[in-house]
């Protein structure tokens, strides 16, 4: 294993802050080219076509992490059979679970509208919209398990190029099939079905190596039952540490609902702070999650805690400077996001907490990408379920006394909750890897 550098963390978390960039662009051209044609149904239907299309994918998502700690424990093992099995028992998962996303697309479809209904004109548009886009389902998966797999291999620039052509494709092909061909709903649909198959191929090329490895023709090591349970207990501990991830996010805007539609809307507009955190975090988790996994592979003990430190002074550091940035520019950001008055007021009343909340969740970013590199997800799961429960007792607390003020604070103490818990766990996990 090669001595880690500030070097190496870079040339992983940047690629990954850059193509995590290009997502929020995709999203405004999407609506910017459905929007020139006047009508509201139209916005409407793409928007909650894709929110319900997002949460189904969403569900493999699972794929993406699992996949990186077994990849980085196996290229740190020297094994790299194993190393190219991983993929392809990912793309696997991934082919089945798109297709059974494709087969059942009615009831899911129905159960999607049912906990979000809307208008018949908006529904109608939006099921022509999702019945065009599921054709992409089993592709867009698969990207996940690719995109885990690269993150193991340190290959983020390769990420980034496919975030890159499949993005730029999508926005290319709405430009031509929505104002051009006049498409409308259908067009943008038919884009990114496009976008994403190709994204996959690109992705397919890139792992060209793990298809002609020995795996192709080791049938026992590819269904080894052993490896299997493991591969699947390691994702279901990750989808149900997120659902509860999902939980605390979904609760925090019902309660801000109750406090009226002006901190609603800024409730809403200051958690877009917390999407910049994330991107830029992200990148410093994928290179714990890489670094960490290739040191337990190897059993060094010393490189692992080498990796764990070096990747923390990044996150935390990080996180100081979006704060401060947070804390100085906040109010321009958020005069950029609206031009109503009361809700430019009201979210600089609550904005004090968005510019804590980088450094405070530094450590659970940190902490998430050690023990996914670890695979240590049974940790994730019971220290999310225990931070999910801290989160809720803090808000039903708090808000009677402080309302929407009490909702933020008890969203900041779930962050600090998530990263306590896990480092208190942290110890043991040092310690079992090797010497």
């Amino acid at each position: 294993m090669a001595d880690l550098t500030h070097r190496r963390i870079l040339q992983i978390a940047v690629p990954v802050v850059l193509a995590n960039i290009t997502i929020p662009i995709l999203g405004l051209v999407d609506t910017g080219v459905i929007g020139q044609l006047g009508e509201a149904a139209p916005i409407g239907a793409v928007g909650i076509g894709a929110i319900i299309l997002t949460a189904l994918y969403w569900i493999f998502g699972f794929l993406r992490m699992g996949t990186t700690g077994f990849a980085a424990q196996a290229i740190g093992a020297g094994d790299s059979a194993e190393h190219a099995a991983i993929l392809i028992r990912a793309l696997g998962i991934a082919a089945l679970g798109g297709l059974s996303i494709f087969v059942l697309q009615r009831p899911l479809f129905a159960a999607g509208f049912w906990m979000s209904p809307a208008s018949v004109e908006v529904e109608s548009l939006a099921r022509s919209y999702m019945s065009i886009r599921v054709w992409s389902a089993p592709f867009l998966i698969s990207t996940f398990a690719i995109t885990g797999w690269l993150v193991a291999a340190e290959r983020t620039r390769d990420i980034l190029v496919i975030q890159l052509v499949m993005n730029g494709l999508n926005i290319g092909l709405d430009l031509l099939f929505v104002p051009v061909f006049g498409w409308g709903v259908q067009g943008v649909a038919g884009a990114t079905v496009i976008a994403e198959i190709a994204g996959c191929a690109l992705g397919f090329w890139y792992c060209r190596a793990a298809f002609q490895a020995a795996p192709w023709k080791d049938r026992a090591r590819l269904f080894d039952p052993a490896k299997l349970k493991r591969f699947a207990s390691v994702n279901a501990d990750i989808l149900v540490r997120s659902l509860f991830l999902q939980a605390i996010f979904m609760s925090f805007l019902f309660f801000g609902a109750r406090y009226g539609d002006t901190r609603l809307a800024a409730n809403h507009i200051l958690l877009q702070f917390l999407s910049i955190t994330a991107y830029a975090m992200d990148g410093f988790a994928f290179a714990a999650e890489s670094f960490v996994g290739q040191a337990l592979g190897a059993r060094n003990r010393a490189a692992f805690r080498r990796a764990a430190m070096m990747v923390s002074k990044w996150c935390f550091g990080t996180g100081a400077l979006l704060s401060v940035a947070f804390l100085l520019a906040g109010g321009l950001i958020i005069d950029a996001m609206t031009t109503a008055p009361d809700v430019r007021t009201a979210a600089r009343d609550y904005l004090i907490y968005m510019a804590l909340t980088p450094l405070i969740s530094a450590a659970p970013f940190m902490l998430d990408g050690i023990f996914i590199g670890a695979t240590r997800t049974r940790d994730m799961r019971s220290m999310m379920a225990l931070s999910t429960a801290i989160y809720f007792a803090a808000a039903l607390t708090l808000m009677p006394l402080a309302a929407n003020h009490g909702l933020w604070i008890a969203l900041l103490i779930s962050f600090a909750a998530r990263g306590a818990t896990l480092a208190w766990k942290y110890p043991a996990l040092e310690r079992s890897v090797g010497s």
